[in-house]
């Protein structure tokens, strides 16, 4: 029996309008600036969004550095606060945005799609440098995060920061997901876009410092409920950040042996190209004790001294003990662990 041709456009209609929704943009073209109160900043289409910074308590010299620091899916600009602040001591001074979708931002819960997360960094990028000229500005990314950095170094590989921080990198990509995964996250995005899961039965613990998970929990800024359509579009990013080829600058990417949100081999994967790639100079550090959230975990005040003692100087030994020459090594950490 034939389908009627007028059924099959209503069904394609229905599919259509079942698609993956993506936030609007800002509807004015306008030349990027930071607020005056320094609390918001507004993007090149016309949209506001929240900015925070720590500056170093002697504000009457210029930093040392300036770190650029994007947070994680469905965090916000606070998970930097304990972080940003023992930098700011050390003479470093930190700018951490809400991004589109995410904390106090407009369209909360909806995805903005990756490249207006690439454009959004480069323009902040942009303007930081401008308060701060001569000053090396370093983009740290955690998690979700450092997969906007490194799309953004691929997308705008003329806007070039003194060096890249992947923390604990989001670059689980479809590539390295099971089948399973892939076509479930397909079926549910085309059909039910607008659920929301909370993850609760996933039993996926992000971090040892329980207390602040505890206060996660009832910070009302903190997305718990994560509609479909902004995973699909979280896994975009991924994928865009698993095969990202950027620019040839100084990057440290970190991550813990206890992560269980990201896990061990895409990130395997991903250090194992880039450091064959001629040219890429990338420096890794891997915690024992630490979790998925390094910046937040028990033993944070470690990675903290890392970073700043790369920044300081990119040739010398990190505090820590932690470096790595590949990821493959995790398997000797566990062993020392007694895991």
């Amino acid at each position: 029996m034939r389908v009627p041709r007028i059924l099959v456009v209503l069904a394609l209609v229905g599919l259509a309008a079942c698609a993956p929704r993506i936030q609007p943009q800002g509807e004015q073209a306008v030349a990027p600036a930071i607020a005056s109160n320094e609390s918001t900043w507004q993007a090149g289409d016309g949209r506001v969004l929240p900015l925070r910074r720590w500056l170093p308590p002697d504000q009457t010299g210029r930093p040392k550095a300036v770190i650029l620091a994007l947070h994680g899916f469905n965090d916000y600009s606070n998970a930097f606060t304990e972080a940003a602040e023992w930098w700011a001591r050390q003479g470093i001074a930190t700018y951490a945005p809400d991004q589109r979708g995410f904390g106090r931002a407009p369209f909360t819960g909806y995805w903005p799609g990756e490249d207006r997360l690439a454009d959004d960094l480069a323009e902040l990028h942009n303007l930081v440098q401008r308060y701060h000229p001569n000053v090396p500005v370093y983009w740290l990314g955690e998690s979700m995060g450092g997969a906007v950095v490194l799309h953004g170094l691929t997308q705008h590989p003329t806007v070039r920061p003194a060096g890249a921080v992947l923390v604990a990198p989001a670059v689980w990509g479809r590539a390295s997901m099971p089948l399973l995964y892939r076509v479930t996250l397909f079926a549910a995005s085309y059909t039910i876009p607008w659920k929301t899961f909370t993850g609760s039965g996933l039993k996926i613990q992000a971090s040892d410092n329980i207390e602040m998970l505890r206060r996660l929990s009832r910070d009302p800024l903190f997305i718990k409920a994560t509609r479909v359509d902004a995973v699909h579009g979280l896994v975009n990013l991924m994928d865009e950040a698993a095969l990202a080829r950027p620019v040839r600058i100084p990057m440290l990417l970190l991550y813990g042996v206890k992560d269980e949100v990201i896990p061990k081999k895409p990130v395997e994967k991903f250090v194992e190209i880039l450091k064959a790639t001629p040219g890429v100079n990338m420096r890794v550090a891997v915690y024992p004790q630490g979790w998925h959230m390094l910046l937040r975990d028990l033993q944070a005040e470690v990675v903290w001294r890392d970073i700043a003692a790369w920044i300081a100087n990119r040739q010398a030994a990190l505090p820590s003990g932690a470096e790595r020459d590949s990821l493959l090594l995790f398997s000797e950490s566990e062993k020392q662990e007694g895991r």
